[in-house]
């Protein structure tokens, strides 16, 4: 699935990472240029927690922030 440069921002990742969280088919999705910021990126790295079947993610610049960031490298 193709999301990128939609300017979805923190909201828009939040709202994405509750579908997240109970999806079981996707497998690639792309969310680069979204401006997801530190929220955005904070709640994406939970819905990876949970999200068995996405193997491939792209977020590049999304300003995900350290803290984003952070959540994302522990997810």
């Amino acid at each position: 699935l193709d999301l990128a440069c939609n300017e979805l921002g923190g909201a828009g990742g939040q709202a994405l990472s509750e579908a997240l969280k109970t999806n079981t088919s996707l497998t690639t999705l792309n969310l680069s240029c979204n401006e997801f910021g530190d929220a955005g990126g904070q709640a994406l790295a939970e819905a990876l927690k949970r999200n068995t079947s996405l193997t491939t993610l792209n977020l590049c610049s999304n300003k995900l922030g350290d803290a984003g960031s952070r959540a994302l490298a522990e997810a």
